[in-house]
């Protein structure tokens, strides 16, 4: 076990890994985040989907009218849902790319452009921003897992 240990010990001193930890939190939390504002929203628009998350605004029928879509609600979800799309894979990714020994600085601007291009996105569809700015934010993140791995591909090629 003490092997196993040394083993954590060294990949936590890998500068690429300590990238790769920094911006994979970076995004989680931010993904996090989007869960609150999904929250806040449905509850300062009283748009709710489920029936006993109305209980607070009455019984029967005067709690129905809280059961309802509402367009600030629907867009933080659906802005929630394409972080699960991108950041997923950029997790799954990131990490092989981080373990197949690419150099520093190519792992940081990766990192660093993916996560921009995450919190570029999220604005884009929060405010929100004319397009094209959030397909080309999309499409920034997507480019950048998709080189990700082809470079892992390319190191380990095992097919």
């Amino acid at each position: 076990k003490s092997g196993e240990m040394a083993k954590l010990t060294q990949l936590i001193e890998n500068e690429v890994f300590r990238a790769y930890a920094t911006y994979a939190t970076i995004v989680l939390g931010k993904m996090m985040l989007m869960s609150l504002v999904t929250a806040y929203f449905r509850i300062t628009r009283k748009a709710f989907v489920n029936p006993e998350d109305t209980a607070s605004f009455g019984k029967g029928e005067s709690a129905k009218k809280y059961l309802r879509t509402d367009p600030d609600v629907e867009r933080a979800r659906r802005g929630h849902l394409n972080d699960l799309e991108n950041i997923v894979p950029f997790l799954g990714i990131g990490l092989l790319y981080a373990l197949s020994s690419p150099d520093l600085y190519t792992a940081l601007l990766h990192f660093r452009i993916f996560a921009g291009a995450r919190i570029t996105h999220t604005f884009a569809y929060l405010i929100p921003l004319p397009q094209p700015s959030r397909g080309l934010s999309w499409a920034v993140g997507y480019a950048v897992t998709i080189s990700m791995a082809y470079k892992v591909l390319k190191t380990a090629l095992y097919l």
